[in-house]
């Protein structure tokens, strides 16, 4: 894990949380909950990898456990209750080889660009900054890892039929549709 990660998790940790609002409180339980389902996918990751390969895994796998770590922080002193992990995760995809381990590391990564940049624009001050510096980390994991690079990481692609004004058709928000991360398996009783 860099340094910079690090202390941007834990200035945004600090005890300013109890100012935010309650959208910028749901979007630190979207972030928290994306950061679970990233823990959650990099131990597939490092499963799947040979062992010469696990160096990068193991460094995005500390990195996500400490911006989690870091989002329970924040949202615990704002008197919420940080979402909790789910007991699993359906993969979007099946991983059986270091290929298949290479691209769900890109697929989280850049599922958490998304989520990052609807933090940044719900957020103000140091949460902002370290919204932004997780939305950067997640972007160069994700180029590392292989994902393609975008112009601007996080947001949807404009639609190549663009209305005459310049404006991309779409969603006006820049929300892509469906979730491209694991997303929680549904649990049965015995």
């Amino acid at each position: 894990m860099s340094p910079s990660s690090s202390a941007s998790a834990s200035a945004a940790a600090s005890g300013t949380g109890a100012a935010l609002g309650a959208e910028a409180v749901a979007a630190f339980q979207g972030a928290l909950s994306a950061e679970h389902a990233a823990v959650y996918g990099y131990g597939v990751v490092g499963a799947r990898l040979p062992e010469d390969q696990r160096t990068d895994a193991r460094t995005a796998y500390a990195a996500h456990q400490a911006r989690r770590d870091a989002w329970q922080r924040l949202v615990s002193s704002t008197g919420a209750t940080p979402s909790a992990a789910a007991a699993g995760y359906q993969l979007p995809f099946a991983v059986t080889d270091a290929a298949g381990a290479a691209k769900l590391a890109a697929h989280l990564e850049t599922r958490l660009t998304t989520v990052y940049a609807d933090l940044v624009t719900a957020v103000t001050g140091p949460q902002r900054t370290a919204a932004a510096d997780a939305l950067r980390e997640s972007a160069l994991r994700a180029k590392r890892w292989g994902a393609a690079p975008t112009a601007f990481p996080g947001l949807p692609d404009p639609d190549p039929a663009t209305s005459p004004s310049g404006s991309p058709s779409g969603s006006p928000t820049g929300s892509p549709t469906g979730s491209a991360a694991p997303t929680p398996s549904p649990t049965t009783a015995p």
